[in-house]
């Protein structure tokens, strides 16, 4: 599935962003990823609080290959009645659009960057050069 046709699956959850990665697709909606598409399937982002909904669904989650071992991601395939039912995929988007959040709520805050550079020293002499200055 094309990024087109992604927008087109998820037009009922509303207006989403999708953008290349993986050799894939990202779904995002509020800037969140709260989907993505690889070789053909869509999967879910869960988290251990919607995890079970998606197994008891007979759900599965994407697994790839690194290094020649199997890395699971928290995401799981959408199921297929989802594809055909916009009320279902609404449901089920909703719950990937919260774990999403969750997820995201969870994770620290940045630490701003140090500066460097020409913009460090415009703002005001160095330590060093005050200690050397007798001025």
């Amino acid at each position: 599935m094309d990024a087109e046709g992604l927008k087109a699956l998820f037009e009922p959850v509303g207006t989403v962003a999708v953008k290349r990665m993986f050799g894939g697709h990202g779904v995002y909606v509020d800037g969140l990823c709260f989907a993505i598409q690889s070789q053909g399937e869509v999967y879910l982002k869960t988290d251990a609080e919607s995890e079970k909904v998606y197994a008891d669904a007979g759900s599965a989650p994407f697994v790839y290959v690194a290094r020649g071992k199997p890395m699971t991601m928290s995401y799981w395939r959408l199921v297929a009645s989802a594809y055909d039912d916009p009320d279902e995929l609404k449901r089920w988007s909703a719950l990937a659009i919260e774990a999403a959040r969750r997820v995201a709520a969870a994770k620290p805050a940045k630490k701003p960057k140090a500066t460097r550079g020409p913009r460090a020293k415009a703002a005001g002499p160095s330590l060093r050069a005050t200690r050397n200055n007798p001025d």
